[in-house]
């Protein structure tokens, strides 16, 4: 008698707890909870995503994380570089005279070293008048340094080399194996041969961002843009600075998914289809396939506009089970700050509260053998 008073007691209370499944724990809201509009202070405007709307909420625009910049024409031939104030030139001069003002006595040639290009694209060497060399490539300054040293050495033959200075220097400042400062040997030297020099990207870099400054001129595009063609690939001029870096922007994933954080962009263009898989997919046993949100602010000024949103808040709900909506979640564009959020099933809850009763249920049987 006792044990049916207990198991008819047991039954009422676990009654109670399946009507209060709401209460049990979770990881994300319900898609009704989350889009509820009972109370007056919900403010946003709620968009069912559908191939017909994508093209509207391309015009609405919004914060894409990337400033548009020109970029440096590519294509350009390699060739031979050319001297800039600051190169430092060495030189070995060859004499066959038996007297001479440059040479040792018995030696046939002498070394000058240090010979630094002057801002005016000039150098200076003893017994005659400075050089103009700036602009110049090698050979065509070893001609005319050999030229001018006829004057005073008929038969003299010169030989140099050069040690490039800043202004045919580019400056690799990070995102590389090696980063550093590195002579431009070639002129129209192409940034990816440059990169290459350096070790290559580092392979932890999510969509790599490169951004070159160039006097008061700052660039910037991904590098799968500049890989992309070589037209997109451009010579580098000395003096230039060269960053590499991960893509700046971030989406926050939250819900019945596999990671619950924030994530950064992996290509140019992230769909809602491809962040739900960078989010590590849907939780089989939780998650709602008719409830993926998109949670998107927009400006004062986007909403102003008469082809801009209908709210500074809009919320992009996407339905799985309907091939159509699967089509447009893989055209839709994630934005710079976006929130993606998984919500949860409506029957998980009930599901977890049935478990629960199931497991008392065993153990009321238990007492019942007893």
């Amino acid at each position: 008698m006792t044990i049916r008073v207990f198991r008819r007691h047991l039954v009422l209370g676990m009654g109670a707890v399946l009507l209060s499944a709401c209460s049990v724990a979770r990881s994300a809201p319900s898609r009704r909870e989350l889009l509820a509009s009972g109370t007056e202070d919900v403010d946003f405007a709620l968009e069912l995503v559908a191939r017909d709307r994508l093209p509207l909420y391309h015009a609405w625009g919004g914060s894409n994380g990337r400033s548009r910049t020109g970029w440096p024409n590519g294509g350009a031939t390699p060739g031979d570089q050319r001297l800039a104030p600051g190169d430092q030139l060495s030189l070995r001069i060859w004499d066959a005279e038996q007297s001479s003002l440059i040479t040792a006595p018995n030696a046939q040639f002498a070394d000058v070293t240090n010979v630094v290009v002057s801002a005016s694209g000039h150098v200076s060497l003893p017994y005659i008048d400075d050089v103009r060399v700036g602009g110049l490539t090698l050979a065509a300054a070893r001609l005319s340094l050999q030229d001018s040293l006829t004057g005073i050495i008929p038969s003299a033959q010169v030989q140099i080399a050069v040690e490039q200075g800043r202004r045919n220097s580019v400056a690799l400042l990070g995102g590389v194996q090696t980063p550093g400062t590195y002579p431009l040997t070639e002129r129209n030297l192409p940034l990816t041969s440059l990169i290459a020099s350096a070790g290559g990207v580092r392979p932890t870099l999510p969509n790599p961002q490169v951004q070159i400054t160039r006097g008061s001129h700052v660039y910037r595009r991904s590098l799968e843009f500049v890989l992309a063609s070589p037209s997109n690939d451009p010579a580098l001029q000395g003096g230039d600075r060269v960053m590499i870096e991960a893509d700046p922007r971030r989406f926050l994933a939250l819900g019945a998914t596999g990671r619950q954080e924030v994530i950064t962009f992996d290509a140019e263009e992230v769909t809602a289809l491809r962040a739900l898989s960078l989010m590590g997919g849907l939780a089989d046993n939780r998650a709602d396939p008719r409830g993926i949100l998109v949670l998107r602010r927009y400006s004062e000024d986007s909403v102003a506009r008469p082809d801009g949103p209908p709210n500074t808040r809009v919320v992009f709900s996407f339905d799985l089970t309907n091939a159509d909506s699967v089509f447009s979640a893989d055209e839709f564009h994630l934005q710079d700050g976006d929130v993606v959020l998984a919500t949860q099933a409506p029957a998980v809850t009930t599901q977890r509260a049935l478990g629960l009763f199931g497991s008392v249920l065993g153990i009321a049987t238990r007492v019942n053998d007893i």
